[in-house]
């Protein structure tokens, strides 16, 4: 159904690699230290595989929703944290593809290209405002060639590594959704500051931060689109954004899987290896038919975006989203089942796999919520 033309084929070899021999390796040390991982963000450079959809007439590959999807799963199967690296770069430029002036484009995706270190990432969710993004409180007030922008952001992706990012903010709060606007922002703008780095469950090997803007100050020039225009712009990133996480997803309950099936060929028990045993044997067929259900939802939902359906691809990619990250919190927690005591210890994999899991049915909007955009699309 999905069959890989010979540059795709190249690609995944290449990632493969690269998770045996750069990324995986070092996930249990990333997950321990809590950090960033410069390893990966080396590896993915080297490789071009750190923005892997941006055009070519930015020093881009523009590679296939498609092939980003299987590039993001050979990764997550290793290391999650590692990942969502990839997934933060592409939400901090999605939007200006989608909405930027040529020139603000040439600005900054230029900086995206080649083997480029540079580092971006998307600000939108806030203490009051995560699943209700209309709640956020953060204004950006037009003065002259300059907005003035005052507020806050929270769990924010690469915040305070990124090199720059975009920031959503209300320009007329009395529009709602017609009054929200999107910015560029850059490290070092008047008015930026960090504050923590969150001390988290899973995920630990990528930084999310809070960011204050007190009186920050942003050209007019970096204004993406119109004033107004950013919740729409969002909307059709987080569209996409979901789509990632649903590969994220599945590559994490791949890789759970593997580790159980792995287990369960050598674990001894009343004289037999467990593979042997019918209660096994029953868990891992209902873990492998999940993963491939949900393989199979997402890959339909990359192509929808391939295509260049945003109507269907939008409801399916909510669908993906959820299945596939419902299956990774299940997958992972029947894997620690399967190697019992040593599955809960973190000798293991499968303890760090199944607190990385539960992430996914959390960020880039709940699973409740996403159920709610795929209903209401269905119903419409």
């Amino acid at each position: 159904m999905f069959k890989l033309d010979e540059e795709q084929r190249m690609i995944i070899e290449t990632v493969r690699r690269i998770a045996a021999k750069e990324i995986g390796p070092r996930a249990a040390e990333l997950d321990e230290a809590g950090g960033f991982p410069f390893h990966a963000l080396e590896a993915f450079a080297e490789n071009g595989l750190l923005n892997p959809l941006l055009p070519g007439q930015y020093g881009g590959v523009d590679l296939s929703f498609l092939t980003f999807s299987m590039i993001l799963e050979e990764i997550a199967r290793v290391c999650a944290s590692s990942a969502l690296l990839l997934i933060a770069q592409a939400d901090g430029t999605l939007p200006i593809l989608h909405g930027g002036s040529e020139v603000l484009k040439e600005k900054y995706l230029n900086r995206l290209g080649g083997e480029s270190r540079q580092l971006t990432a998307l600000a939108a969710t806030e203490p009051a405002a995560g699943s209700d993004l209309l709640a956020m409180r953060t204004r950006a007030v037009r003065k002259g060639d300059r907005y003035i922008v005052n507020g806050r952001k929270c769990f924010i992706t690469n915040g305070s590594v990124a090199d720059f990012f975009v920031l959503y903010a209300y320009t007329d709060p009395s529009k709602k959704a017609g009054g929200i606007s999107a910015f560029v922002v850059e490290k070092g703008f008047p008015g930026l500051a960090y504050g923590k780095n969150e001390n988290k469950m899973g995920m630990r090997g990528s930084i999310n931060s809070e960011l204050v803007f007190d009186d920050m100050e942003v050209p007019a020039e970096n204004l993406v689109g119109d004033e107004g225009h950013g919740f729409a712009n969002l909307m059709k990133t987080l569209a996409m954004s979901r789509l990632f996480c649903a590969s994220q997803a599945v590559g994490l309950a791949q890789g759970a899987l593997d580790e159980a099936v792995s287990y369960a060929k050598v674990r001894v028990q009343f004289g037999r290896p467990i593979a042997e045993m019918a209660p096994i044997q029953f868990m891992v067929a209902e873990m492998a038919a999940s993963v491939e259900a949900a393989r199979l939802l997402t890959r339909k939902a990359s192509g929808l975006f391939d295509e260049g359906d945003l109507t269907e691809s939008g409801a399916l990619s909510a669908m993906a989203k959820f299945t596939a990250s419902d299956t990774a919190m299940r997958v992972t927690t029947d894997a620690v089942q399967i190697l019992g005591g040593y599955g809960y210890m973190k000798d293991y994999p499968v303890e760090r796999m199944m607190r990385d899991a539960k992430l996914t049915q959390i960020y880039t909007g709940t699973n409740q919520i996403m159920r709610m955009v795929a209903g209401r699309a269905l119903l419409r």
